[in-house]
């Protein structure tokens, strides 16, 4: 029954982050924007979501779509000063935005929910989770998983439907650079801005299913590093390909949660054999750069 609980586990982490990795990608993959702040929509949608329901005693999926709103609406604004720099610029902007919204949180001094002190630093714990008084301790990670691969095809289509529309192209055509849209008639900062805003938005979504799983957020769980956690699915997945970034996802979430199987065979202190997490993906990274520069799948081109 533990190997089935960690499966399930394991399955709903590879959900989550592979909804992450489409948003990343739409904004990447297919446009070229190199966003080094992705977790600040990722924090957003935990955290909108759980003051929603948490706070003001909503349904969760109110607190969901709230999450996405508001996360959608920061990366809408954010990319208002930001459209017309260049790549690393962008990548800056991008990482301070990310970092000011994770220090705002780390030093709000909110009471949640009338009783003792939550937030901060401390982060926020007792989230709840959706119809779980409906299902027993052991049938609801199933239930939830189910909600996640909902979630997860949705997104899917949605995105998949939007790069192989006429926007699909605009955006590909921005991510060669800005004169062919421009001399097509295109106004790039505004197709920038709405990629900015659509990825956040499922981003955020992600957000809130995270928040709702573990019940429990903490602003020390949304670094930076998280950010090139999904990186690497994309890179390794396959940029501008939806079905590489999902690849991707669930490829890295392997290598991140294996190491704790390692344990029993391998001599080594828990805390240097949690850190092989990282050194691993590390090498993974290096080694789809070296030999599958393209990653596992590769971009379909589309001939006109």
């Amino acid at each position: 029954m533990g190997l089935v609980n960690f499966l399930v586990y394991l399955s709903i982490m590879m959900g989550i982050y592979a909804i992450l990795s489409l948003s990343l990608n739409l904004q990447y993959g297919f446009t070229g924007l190199a966003n080094f702040g992705h977790v600040v929509f990722f924090c957003l949608g935990a955290y909108i979501s759980t003051i929603i329901v948490l706070v003001f005693k909503m349904p969760f999926i109110l607190g969901l779509l709230g999450g996405m709103f508001v996360a959608g609406l920061f990366g809408y604004i954010i990319s208002i000063p930001t459209a017309n720099l260049k790549e690393d610029y962008w990548a800056i902007a991008t990482l301070a935005a990310a970092e000011i919204v994770r220090i705002f949180f780390l030093n709000e001094d909110w009471v949640v929910g009338g009783g003792p002190y939550q937030g901060g630093a401390f982060g926020i714990g007792g989230i709840p989770q959706p119809l779980r008084s409906l299902f027993s301790a052991h049938t609801y990670p199933f239930f939830y998983l189910a909600i996640v691969l909902v979630c997860l095809v949705a997104t899917y289509i949605i995105i998949n439907t939007l790069t192989q529309s006429p926007f699909g192209r605009v955006i590909k055509s921005i991510r060669e650079g800005d004169n062919l849209p421009q001399a097509l008639g295109k106004d790039v900062k505004r197709f920038r801005m709405k990629v900015m805003a659509i990825g956040g938005s499922f981003g955020g979504l992600a957000g809130c299913l995270w928040a709702h799983y573990h019940g429990f957020i903490s602003p020390n769980q949304f670094l930076p590093l998280e950010t090139f956690i999904i990186w690497a699915m994309v890179i390794v997945g396959g940029k501008a390909n939806n079905k590489g970034a999902i690849l991707g996802a669930v490829i890295v979430m392997i290598f991140y949660n294996s190491t704790r199987f390692l344990k029993d065979y391998i001599p080594i202190e828990a805390v240097t054999l949690a850190s092989l997490r990282m050194v691993a993906i590390g090498i993974l990274i290096v080694v789809a750069m070296l030999f599958m520069k393209e990653g596992l799948i590769k971009e379909k081109k589309t001939l006109y």
